[in-house]
């Protein structure tokens, strides 16, 4: 029998919050609110004539007090505009977390920016986020992904981009998402396939808080990490949804105790009240355990 493999242990994605970098008030706040990461964001929220205006702001607020508890990531204009090279010379000198690149379409796209940050000595810690929200993109996931495991990559996750992919395809904003579900499979067994992670793409409308509630479960459901947010009333929610229930946690704890049992050595499957186990299946407790520990240690004091 094939060995199964561990399941990556990441950060925690949950709720990945985009902030405008032109918007100082908002990049302050960012500092106090519950979510796992946030993008700063100097592509679609930033005006071209407030690009520079918008990277002077994240050069200040990167000198200031560190993120608590937060992953930082800076999305950049694509290196091909007018844009990109020197919101990509800010990422080399302010070192956040992760670069996230928009509409990456090839694995080429992903190397040439890995090339650029190691010719600049940038540290090993800056990772690469990929936009997927193009039909090459989608089509090309896999490959991109699978660039993602070879040795020395920087790629570390994929983010769902459904706005430009509506706009490119002509599908329509329905509820449920039933024509874009093929396509947001798609980008969860690349990254499944792979040891990546893989984030659901932003709700509009912050004021629907059940299309939301909705939209997130399904997302859960799918296996994506988290979800990209729009505006700071969506972190509970996204919080709650992608992170581990009670019942979840108590399940995984009853699993990790059944092979844990001197009776269960050297079993690759076992009887727990009346329901088969595999040892996968304790991989995958084990993971959502290491999972509830990182929420636990996250909240405050």
């Amino acid at each position: 029998m094939k060995e199964s493999k561990p399941l990556r242990s990441s950060s925690l994605r949950r709720s990945v919050l985009s902030v405008p970098a032109i918007n100082l008030r908002a990049l302050e706040k960012s500092r106090s609110l519950d979510c796992d990461a946030v993008i700063f964001d100097l592509e679609d929220s930033v005006a071209p004539e407030k690009k520079e205006e918008a990277r002077e702001n994240l050069r200040r607020f990167f000198a200031g007090p560190p993120l608590e508890g937060k992953e930082r990531i800076i999305r950049i204009n694509s290196l091909s505009s007018e844009f990109g090279p020197a919101d990509l010379d800010l990422v080399k000198e302010v070192s956040p977390d992760a670069v996230l690149l928009p509409k990456v379409d090839e694995p080429q796209d992903v190397t040439d920016v890995g090339d650029l940050l190691t010719e600049a000595d940038a540290q090993e810690e800056v990772r690469i986020w990929a936009m997927i929200e193009t039909p090459r993109g989608v089509l090309n996931v896999g490959a991109i992904a699978e660039f993602g495991h070879t040795p020395g990559s920087r790629l570390d996750c994929l983010v769902v981009g459904l706005n430009d992919l509506r706009k490119e395809t002509g599908v329509l904003p329905q509820p449920g998402r039933t024509y874009l579900v093929p396509w947001l499979m798609q980008v969860i067994l690349a990254v499944k396939a792979y040891g990546l992670d893989a984030l659901d793409s932003v709700f509009n409308d912050f004021r629907d808080g059940e299309g939301f509630e909705a939209e997130c479960g399904q997302g859960r459901a799918m296996g994506f990490a988290g979800k990209m947010l729009i505006h700071p009333t969506q972190i509970a929610a996204a919080n709650r949804h992608f992170g581990p229930s009670a019942e979840e946690i108590a399940e995984a704890q009853a699993i990790i105790s059944a092979f844990a049992d001197p009776a269960a050595r050297g079993l690759n499957v076992i009887n727990a009240n009346g329901r088969m186990i595999e040892r996968l299946h304790l991989v995958q407790a084990e993971a959502l355990v290491h999972k509830a520990r990182l929420i636990s240690a996250r909240k405050p004091a």
